[in-house]
C-alpha cells in the first residue's frame, strides 16, 4: 500500500495546477464562494518549502478568521502552486514511506481498554456502539438510558447559542455518561459546515477544500484544519465527519462540491495533510464515504448502484482512503451505495464483502461506522428495526442513527437471543475504547 501511495503522490506532484474554487441536512448548510486574501496568500507563500511531514509540529501563522475574504484572485496563485508542488516531490516519497499507523496495538492502552470492557454490562457494550442523533429533547438523560457512545451534532444544535450555551450543552451530556462521549459533528467546510455557520462561533463559515487550495495550497488547507480543529475542542467536540476522500473531477458529480476536485492521487495528498494535522490536535477524524463515491446519486433520497470495475477502485478511490489510514487517528465510515464488482446484493455499509476488503485489503484496524441508518438508501433494503442487526453482522463497529431508541434494543436482542455472538460485541467494543483513549477521551 505504502509503494502505490507513493508513486501516486509523485505523479500528482508532476501534474499539479492551481484551481479555482451529508447527511440529511446538507441543504440547510451555507456555500462559500470566497476567494484569497493578500494576508493569507502572502503567509502561504512564506511557507510553501515547509515539509509535509512537518504537519504534526509545525505552527503556522495563516488563519481565516481575522480578514474578511474579498473577492479578488491573487496573481501568485500559480506560481504558489508550483512552488509548492515542487516541495512536494521531494518530500512526498520521505512522507509516505515513513508514515506510521496510529498506535492501535500499544500494550498499556490496550490493556486498559481491556479492563474498561471487562466491567462493562452488556448494555453498555451495545449502547458504546452508537453514536446517535442529538435529540432535540431530553438529550442527556437519553445518555444515560440508552448509554450510548456519542452525539452527533448538526446545524439546529449551535444555531443562535452563543459559546457558552453551546459548551454547557456538552458538559451535560457528558455528565450522564459512564464513559465519556464522542461529540462528532459534520464540519467539512464549504457546502457542509454545523458549526462554523452560526456567527457567534466563528465570524464566516469555513471554506470548502477546493477554495483553500485554491488560495494558498496545502499550507491554508493544514492552518485551516488546524484552527478548525481549535474551535471544535474549545466547544467540547472531539470527533469531526471529515475528511472527504471521495474522489471526483466533474462538476455534476452529486459530491462534487464536498471533495478536493482533483484526481486521486492528489485528493491523496490533501487527506494525508488534513488527518496529519487533525491527529496532532487530537481531533478524531472520519474518512468517508468508503469504497468511494464517485458519480453516484445522493442516498439521502435512494439507492445508488455503482457499476465500476474492481480495477478503478484499486487505481482510484482507494488511494486517500489509504492516505488516511496511513496517516490519521480515527474512523472510516462506509456508504450505503451497492458496489456491484464487490457486493450486488447488499449496500456496502451492510456487506460484510466491502468490509472484508476495507479490513484485509487496506488493512484497517480502527472504527468502521456506518453512515446514518434511517437514509432511504436503506430503508429499501432493510426495515428500520433490523438495520441495526444486519450493520453489526456485516462489521460494522459503530452505528451513526436517528433511530437510536428502536435499533438499540433491537440488537441487545439479537445478542441475547444467540444471533449476534457476544464476543463479535466485544471486538467491536475494544476498537471504540482504543480510539477514546487514544484522542484522550477516556483519560
Amino acid at each position: 500500500m505504502k509503494i502505490r501511495l507513493i508513486l501516486l503522490s509523485l505523479i500528482a506532484c508532476v501534474g499539479m495546477t492551481a484551481c479555482s474554487g451529508c447527511d440529511s441536512n446538507v441543504k440547510d448548510t451555507t456555500v462559500s464562494t470566497s476567494t484569497a486574501t493578500s494576508a493569507a496568500t502572502t503567509s502561504a507563500t512564506a511557507s510553501l518549502t515547509e515539509d509535509i511531514s512537518d504537519t504534526a509540529t509545525t505552527t503556522t501563522s495563516t488563519t481565516t478568521t481575522t480578514t474578511e475574504p474579498t473577492t479578488t484572485t491573487t496573481t501568485s496563485e500559480a506560481t504558489t502552486t508550483a512552488t509548492e508542488a515542487t516541495t512536494t516531490v521531494t518530500t512526498a516519497q520521505t512522507t509516505t514511506a515513513t508514515a506510521k499507523k496510529p498506535p492501535q496495538n500499544d500494550a498499556s492502552l490496550e490493556k486498559r481498554a481491556k479492563e474498561i470492557l471487562s466491567e462493562m454490562t452488556l448494555e453498555e457494550k451495545v449502547g458504546q456502539m452508537f453514536i446517535a442523533r442529538c435529540p432535540q429533547e431530553n438529550a442527556a438523560s437519553k445518555v444515560s438510558e440508552y448509554k450510548l457512545g456519542g452525539y452527533i451534532l448538526f446545524k439546529v444544535d449551535f444555531t443562535g447559542k452563543t459559546k457558552e450555551q453551546v459548551i454547557s450543552d456538552i458538559e451535560s451530556y457528558n455528565a450522564k455518561a459512564d464513559i465519556p462521549l464522542f461529540i462528532g459533528v459534520d464540519e467539512e467546510g464549504g457546502k457542509v459546515n454545523r458549526v462554523s455557520t452560526n456567527p457567534n462561533l466563528r465570524r464566516y463559515p469555513f471554506l470548502s477544500p477546493q477554495e483553500l487550495y485554491a488560495q494558498g495550497g496545502f499550507t491554508l488547507v493544514k492552518s485551516d484544519t488546524k484552527e478548525k480543529c481549535e474551535l471544535l475542542k474549545s466547544l467540547g467536540i472531539n470527533l469531526n465527519f471529515a475528511p472527504v476522500c471521495d474522489v471526483s473531477q466533474n462538476k455534476n458529480d452529486f459530491i462534487y462540491a464536498r471533495t478536493f476536485g482533483k484526481d486521486p492521487a492528489q485528493t491523496a495528498l490533501y487527506v494525508q495533510n488534513v488527518v496529519s494535522v487533525m491527529k496532532s490536535q487530537k481531533v478524531g477524524s472520519v474518512l468517508k464515504h468508503f469504497p468511494g463515491y464517485g458519480n453516484n446519486e445522493d442516498t439521502h433520497t435512494g439507492i445508488a448502484y455503482d457499476n465500476r470495475s474492481y480495477e478503478s477502485f484499486l487505481e482510484n478511490d482507494f488511494l486517500p482512503f489509504e492516505a488516511g489510514i496511513e496517516n490519521g487517528l480515527g474512523m472510516v465510515m462506509v456508504s450505503h451505495n451497492i458496489v456491484n464488482c464487490m457486493d450486488s446484493k447488499y449496500p456496502a455499509s451492510l456487506s460484510p464483502k466491502v468490509h472484508d476488503i476495507l479490513r484485509n485489503e487496506l488493512s484497517f484496524d480502527g472504527v468502521i461506522i456506518t453512515d446514518d441508518l434511517v437514509m432511504d438508501g436503506i430503508r429499501d433494503f432493510v426495515s428500520d428495526d433490523m438495520a441495526a442487526v444486519i450493520a453489526v453482522e456485516a462489521g460494522n463497529d459503530m452505528l451513526c442513527c436517528s433511530d437510536f431508541e428502536l435499533q438499540i434494543p433491537t440488537v441487545l436482542e439479537a445478542v441475547r437471543s444467540g444471533r449476534i455472538p457476544e464476543e463479535r460485541i466485544d471486538e467491536s467494543v475494544m476498537r471504540i475504547l482504543m480510539l477514546k483513549l487514544e484522542l484522550g477521551i477516556i483519560e
